[in-house]
């Protein structure tokens, strides 16, 4: 596995763990799972262009 994919992987279990809808971070709001799913983004747009 190619260091991007397991960026990817880290931060999807990452952003999950973010989503207000657990106990531990209901009072995080959508702060949190917001800017992680932009780093995920990110990422995607870098790994499909072929820059990780």
């Amino acid at each position: 596995m190619s260091l991007g994919t397991i960026l990817i992987i880290i931060l999807v279990l990452i952003l999950l763990g973010a989503i207000p809808a657990w106990p531990h971070s209901r009072g995080w709001g959508y702060g949190p799972s917001g800017i992680l799913g932009l780093v995920l983004v990110i990422l995607l747009i870098l790994m499909l262009m072929g820059r990780i």
